[in-house]
């Protein structure tokens, strides 16, 4: 029996990718249809970061973290700043940038949001039951945290 080459996996990899984009796509058209008119996953998605990575973020930092030209990332905080949603002040470490902050709002506006999708999660756990989505966000972390690393480390390497 011939060995398996990594490009016998190639489609099945390519098949991951595939569902996980197209997830992706159906999630946000879930999420951007519970937002107020004006408001876009991107909106909700920066909101999101800095609660899970902690606020204080340069606006580079976010540019970088989400693979996006630091132009995009200042127009979508130009939105939230809009809204009240964050705040910018001076970076405590190095007083010449900026640190985005979220607000009481902003932190407000991504609960609402949350909770806006419970239907929909209560809908889904009846389709899928708890330990099969722990299992799913466990291995997806880990598929996350190998891309990310490799992300960084090709970063490096181009730097």
């Amino acid at each position: 029996m011939p060995e398996r080459s990594a490009d016998d996996d190639l489609p099945l990899y390519f098949r991951l990718f595939n569902e996980i984009g197209i997830i992706e796509q159906l999630s946000r058209a879930l999420l951007e249809a519970q937002l107020p008119d004006g408001m876009l996953v991107s909106h909700f998605s920066v909101l999101n970061h800095l609660i899970r990575v902690k606020d204080g973020r340069t606006p580079l930092e976010l540019a970088r973290a989400f693979q996006v030209p630091k132009t995009t990332m200042t127009h979508t905080l130009a939105g939230l700043h809009k809204r009240a949603l964050v705040e910018t002040r001076p970076n405590p470490e190095d007083k010449r940038s900026k640190c985005i902050w979220i607000t009481d709002a902003g932190r407000g506006f991504r609960e609402d949001a949350i909770a806006a999708m419970a239907p929909d999660m209560g809908a889904l756990a009846q389709h899928m039951d708890r330990e099969t989505a722990q299992d799913l966000v466990a291995k997806l972390a880990d598929l996350r945290i190998y891309l990310d690393e490799s992300r960084l480390a090709k970063t490096r390497l181009r730097d």
